[in-house]
């Protein structure tokens, strides 16, 4: 009989559910700036939760205000999804926000519906360039071995999400009716709860609650978003009208995002360990994502290639029916980012290599690191060490037990698709000499079937002939 951990998710779901507001006191003299975010969506806290934490925007409007005599006063409000910023912003109550892409679509095209209520996506968050901040998990011991396994069943998802777009693509791909599965609308903590209780058979969502739930061994991986090869993004959008008044403001936001990217590149366990205070995510969980070669990419240029990737999510959300149109000639605009960026803007532009790579030398194997597609990461105590490759991060595993060293987290890219994820989550393959990590059981075995005498051993197992 399978036992369900229901105490730790079911107290993180109420700790985090719902919009929190906090701001700046008032002063009656003080312009206000209400900016929207998601905390939990740990891809957008260049834009939030890390700038919020260290005070950059603040910093950058003091400067400013030294400059033009104004005072000004912030507000953030906080929530699980872009929709309700959205709505929010078309309301002109929130003046600047961040949200993932389908989200960003969805507010470009309600903002042009209106002169009064135009949006302009000014900045990326982070981003992936297979689709793998996205991830289909179920529940542990679940029957559902492959998609296609989840015909006539419930799926959870957010409605219009990039997790939900991940879902119905990942569906086609395998040939599968997107019909043939219903889906269920529920925000991320309701979600999350239903997968738990067997209300759902799936859950498809966006960072970081895939990863938190695998982690806290309530869900394990169905289908990794890497596998749909799409980009995914998160960015930051301004009300037009509020950006073409304030424009200062909105430079002094963009070059706070600035100073939260340099934090992230240059210290990013420092800055993981500062999100997850903030948010009561498990470090290891928002390490995964923001850490040294994560998941997330962290830049903010708008890059041709994510451009093109907003254009071909389009089609999705017209076949949803939760957007007709939408120029992004219109929505998108760097023209605030490039005046804050400085002259190193095109070279960036141009490049997708992670600032926040993993470098150096493994200390176990005694070899350079720098395949992103096999570098792994060791967390021992408070520290890192990263490992060269699967077979030396095994090995770091096996002298850090045997050490009696107090192991935190242990990272490796996945062998197809090179998503970094929990070692010890991951299903292993042994093939001859070789180790080979999967995010799923899945993909494991459809490595297994193309590898004769491949197979499937534990992690234990793995660690144990290293």
């Amino acid at each position: 009989m399978r036992v369900r951990r229901t105490a730790p998710l079911v107290a993180l779901v109420t700790a985090l559910a719902g919009c929190t507001v906090a701001g700046q006191a008032a002063d009656a003299d003080a312009e206000a700036v209400v900016v929207g975010y998601q905390s939990k969506t740990i891809n957008t806290v260049t834009a939030g939760t890390l700038l919020r934490e260290k005070g950059f925007f603040e910093k950058r409007l003091a400067e400013l205000g030294q400059r033009t005599g104004k005072k000004y006063a912030v507000t953030w409000q906080d929530y699980d999804t872009g929709a309700p910023i959205t709505a929010q912003m078309m309301a002109g109550k929130i003046d600047i926000g961040s949200m993932g892409d389908y989200p960003l679509l969805i507010n470009g095209a309600r903002g042009q519906q209106s002169a009064e209520t135009r949006t302009k996506m000014v900045a990326v968050t982070g981003y992936n360039l297979r689709g793998a901040l996205n991830t289909v998990v179920v529940a542990p011991g679940s029957p559902v071995r492959s998609l296609a396994d989840l015909k006539g069943k419930v799926v959870s998802a957010s409605s219009g999400s990039a997790g939900h777009g991940l879902f119905v693509q990942a569906l086609r791909k395998n040939g599968i009716d997107p019909k043939d599965v219903k889906v269920e609308n529920q925000q991320p903590p309701v979600g999350a709860s239903a997968l738990q209780s067997g209300n759902v058979a799936a859950l498809s969502q966006f960072v970081a609650w895939p990863g938190l739930l695998v982690h806290q061994g309530n869900a394990t991986v169905l289908y990794d978003g890497g596998e749909l090869g799409v980009p995914t993004l998160h960015g930051t959008v301004v009300r037009e009208k509020y950006a073409t008044g304030n424009r200062d403001v909105v430079k002094a936001f963009l070059q706070a995002q600035l100073d939260a990217n340099q934090l992230l590149w240059s210290e990013p366990l420092e800055s993981a360990r500062t999100v997850a205070k903030a948010t009561g995510l498990p470090p290891e969980v928002v390490y995964l994502y923001n850490g040294a070669n994560g998941v997330a990419t962290f830049d903010p240029t708008l890059k041709p290639r994510l451009r093109a990737a907003l254009d071909q999510d389009v089609p999705f959300l017209k076949s949803i029916g939760v957007l007709q149109q939408i120029d992004l000639s219109a929505f998108v605009d760097d023209s605030y980012l490039r005046e804050v960026y400085g002259a190193g803007y095109d070279a960036d532009l141009a490049s997708t290599a992670n600032k926040a790579a993993l470098t150096g030398t493994d200390p176990v194997c005694g070899k350079p690191v720098g395949d992103a597609a096999l570098a792994g990461e060791l967390w021992v105590g408070d520290r890192t060490q990263p490992a060269a490759d699967p077979a030396c991060l095994l090995r770091a595993v096996k002298a850090a037990q045997s050490a009696g060293q107090r192991i935190t987290a242990a990272y490796v890219p996945d062998a197809g698709t090179g998503t970094r994820w929990f070692a010890d989550k991951s299903v292993w393959v042994r093939d001859g000499a070789a180790f080979r990590p999967f995010l799923g059981a899945a993909a494991a075995q459809r490595y297994v079937a193309a590898h004769p005498g491949a197979t499937v051993v534990t992690y234990a197992e793995a660690v144990a002939s290293s």
